[in-house]
């Protein structure tokens, strides 16, 4: 199992090509359309709704996109799908549906958000949920998550899909709510070979970490989050095979 080449055909973007004050925000509808326009591969991410569904938004709180507050998982899909997000005029979407506008277009990158802030084994709702919508899609897609156990739960339930984590130098004041041992123990990624996956997504400014020089030397397909400008890219390219990125135009 392996990425799809269309991976690295193109760069990805990061939550979509937003531009908030173009009025596109990130995860957006609009910003999945601006990505589509422009070619570019689109990375997304997933929360649960209050009634099982895959929802197309970054952040576990709704405060910093719209003007309601409080937990996604708080939330059912209908109602999620009619709460507004700021300066974009579009409302939080749903898998499916995005599923259905990208048909395959460009590469999908999905990052299944984790459920519990901790990293822990609490997961396989959200990932089941994930796998069932992707069992008839047509297009290239991988999911990838911060959580091992979330990606070991796709290997359960849709062991054909490309998978592989999402990795950080996990540093404290970053990630407050995961235990300090837990953040030494994903800092080396050492559940690449146990949930089988064939790339990781890294942290652009640890990529010097030599445990992501390791697994390249082993055939892992080595992504980068989040690339901000061409120097960034130029320095990222000379480890990664392929960027996301937000804020130009790569």
């Amino acid at each position: 199992m392996t990425l799809p080449a269309s991976f690295f055909a193109r760069p990805i973007t990061h939550r979509a090509l937003h531009d908030r004050k173009a009025g596109r925000v990130e995860n957006s509808l609009k910003s999945i359309k601006a990505a589509l326009a422009a070619g570019y591969g689109i990375e997304i991410d997933l929360q649960q709704s209050r009634d099982g569904h895959p929802m197309v938004f970054h952040d576990d709180l709704l405060d910093r996109l719209t003007n309601e507050s409080g937990p996604v998982r708080n939330w059912t899909r209908k109602e999620l799908e009619q709460i507004a997000l700021k300066d974009d005029h579009g409302t939080i979407p749903a898998l499916d549906t995005v599923l259905a506008l990208v048909d395959g277009q460009v590469p999908l990158l999905i990052e299944i958000k984790d459920q519990d802030g901790e990293m822990g084994p609490n997961v396989g709702p959200l990932e089941k949920a994930t796998c069932a919508l992707l069992a008839d899609y047509k297009g290239d897609v991988a999911l990838m998550s911060f959580n091992p156990h979330a990606v070991a739960a796709c290997a359960q339930y849709a062991p054909d899909t490309p998978r592989g984590i999402t990795t950080s130098s996990y540093e404290g004041v970053f990630w407050p709510e995961v235990p300090e041992a837990t953040r030494d123990i994903l800092r080396e990624i050492p559940d690449y070979d146990r949930v089988g996956a064939c790339f990781i997504s890294h942290e652009s400014t640890d990529l010097d970490r030599p445990r992501v020089a390791e697994l390249k030397a082993k055939g892992a397909h080595i992504l980068t989050w989040t690339i901000r400008s061409p120097q960034e890219e130029a320095d990222a390219r000379r480890i990664v095979d392929n960027i996301t990125f937000e804020g130009y135009l790569a």
